[in-house]
């Protein structure tokens, strides 16, 4: 188990490199986008790789970020559900997911995204739009994207199961995303308390 939980931080320290470095193209398809936007206005002129140069931006952060959101544990959560389960009843849940759910998407999705990148790349395929771009770069981040989630995929199972076994602390932390917000809530209202010089007050209350 040792050497699956270091190749299980490997996986997460690639992962998150890989998201933080890719999570600024949010900023260049926004320059993209206002410059774009600037020219048609100024000169009365624009391309359709303008506007393809965009989606492409936005389909990397889409597909690259997709593993370090997991890895991070920002996806998506039925809290009605697991804010009822014991702490090791989300952790099989968990497990059960990723298993039965995850796994069987992950493998379909790379079984048909490989060929499907592959006759582009060989066909040096281009868009169809006038100016437009090469178009098999953006089918195989396509590929790399749920590459990269299967490895994190791994990386989760791999810590786990660990967590199961008592040899790791779960520090991703499991209430969900709306434990989360009364976390922050409460947070906030301890600030204003304190800024108001007043005691702060336990537990989440409505601010009229």
């Amino acid at each position: 188990m040792t050497a699956l939980l270091g190749l299980s931080r490997a996986i997460d320290g690639l992962n998150e490199r890989i998201g933080k470095v890719v999570a600024w193209a949010i900023v260049a398809a926004v320059i993209v986008s206002a410059v774009n936007a600037i020219i048609r206005k100024v000169f009365g002129t624009s391309s359709n790789a303008w506007l393809e140069l965009q989606w492409y931006l936005f389909g990397a952060v889409f597909m690259l970020c997709a593993a370090w959101t997991l890895k991070a544990n920002e996806h998506i959560r039925i809290d009605i559900l697991s804010n009822k389960l014991s702490k090791r009843g989300r952790d099989w849940v968990d497990v059960f997911g990723h298993v039965f759910f995850l796994l069987p998407f992950l493998v379909v999705m790379i079984w048909v995204t490989w060929p499907f990148f592959w006759r582009s790349y060989l066909s040096d395929e281009y868009s169809s739009n006038a100016g437009g771009l090469i178009i098999w770069p953006a089918k195989g981040m396509i590929l790399v994207g749920f590459l990269l989630l299967f490895l994190q995929w791994a990386s989760e199972l791999i810590k786990r199961v660990a967590i199961l076994r008592g040899e790791l602390e779960d520090t991703a932390g499991t209430g969900g995303h709306h434990a989360a917000a009364e976390a922050e809530a409460a947070r906030l209202l301890a600030e204003l308390a304190e800024a108001e010089g007043r005691p702060p007050q336990s537990g989440v209350t409505k601010v009229q």
